[in-house]
């Protein structure tokens, strides 16, 4: 009866049976030389794969350290740049008091120094009008000597001034 069954379906059993075992050799061929080295490799690379994500986790979290420290930096950077800004500041500021300081005692000094020159030039002046004033009496006492006391009037004074004025 089971050659029957093999048979109403069509079945050879011998054949089936040699099919069955080159199939079975076949799987048992295709398992040690394909399918356990293509097994291996794809297990190689998924490791790979997953030591590839792990750094490239470790990666962004040092990214992300590197940039808190680019940042910190940065900051540390502008706080620096202000103070120094800052002192600039405070340093012209005390440099133009210095210099208007300055300017201003040069000043002082240079209107002391006028001072004192016109004062001198007061002086020498003052002295001028003197020295001319008793060189004009020293004529005008000669040339009043020089006349007779009774003649002299107003008249003659006045030419002896006028006598004296053409001379200077």
């Amino acid at each position: 009866m089971e050659g029957n069954v093999f048979e109403q379906l069509g079945l050879n059993w011998k054949l089936f049976l040699s099919q069955a075992v080159n199939f079975f050799i076949l799987l048992i061929v295709l398992r040690f030389f394909v399918y356990k080295p293509l097994l291996a490799i794809i297990k190689k690379r998924n490791e790979r794969i997953q030591e590839g994500l792990q750094k490239a986790e470790t990666a962004d979290l040092r990214l992300k350290e590197v940039d808190e420290i680019a940042k910190n930096h940065l900051k540390k950077a502008d706080q620096e740049s202000i103070e120094i800004i800052k002192n600039t500041q405070q340093k012209a500021k005390e440099l133009a008091e210095s210099l208007q300081n300055k300017a201003e005692a040069y000043h002082k000094e240079l209107l002391d120094q006028a001072k004192l020159e016109y004062q001198k030039q007061q002086e020498q002046a003052q002295q001028l009008v003197f020295l001319q004033a008793l060189e004009l009496v020293k004529k005008t006492i000669v040339k009043t000597v020089q006349l007779d006391p009774k003649h002299i009037d107003d008249a003659m004074v006045k030419k002896a001034i006028t006598y004296i004025k053409d001379e200077i």
